[in-house]
């Protein structure tokens, strides 16, 4: 297999904010026609872009030891971190609430900073976003089963 070096354009169309517990998604008003019915689903999958961690030096790291597994080495496709070669994170946040005409969700929680680039979002079905039996490694035994009804959010001391 040749190696490729094409290049792809990731756009932002919105951005992170957090105000306390309050955790919205703002949408750049280009893209709001696009929000249009996504208030009628519990969740949406919110593609983010780890800004924090586009530098060469991170997107050159291929092996780590995740933060919530320290005493063990992997390979970054097998982590949710976002470092990896390209700091794309994805995460399932319930919805709160959808503002149509300002461009703004309402989400329980996510994983991404304060001001952390949105690049696309998805509204999430069971039928196509959720497997029946699914299975991590052993060393990732002490996991919930489920992700938390408020959602997955940023680790205490994140900001």
């Amino acid at each position: 297999m040749e190696k490729t070096q094409d290049v792809y354009h990731i756009r932002p169309i919105g951005t992170v904010r957090r105000n306390g517990d309050d955790v919205c998604l703002e949408i750049d008003e280009p893209f709001r026609p696009a929000m249009r019915e996504l208030g009628g689903f519990s969740h949406v999958m919110v593609f983010w872009w780890a800004d924090r961690f586009a530098d060469e030096e991170h997107r050159t790291t291929l092996q780590m030891n995740p933060p919530y597994a320290e005493d063990h080495l992997t390979g970054v496709f097998a982590s949710r971190s976002p470092v990896r070669p390209n700091p794309l994170g994805m995460t399932t946040c319930k919805v709160v609430d959808v503002d149509e005409a300002e461009g703004v969700i309402r989400v329980a929680d996510i994983d991404a900073f304060d001001g952390t680039p949105v690049v696309d979002l998805k509204a999430y079905f069971p039928v196509c976003d959720r497997v029946q039996t699914a299975h991590i490694p052993k060393w990732l035994v002490g996991w919930p089963e489920w992700m938390p009804e408020d959602g997955i959010g940023l680790q205490p001391g994140e900001a």
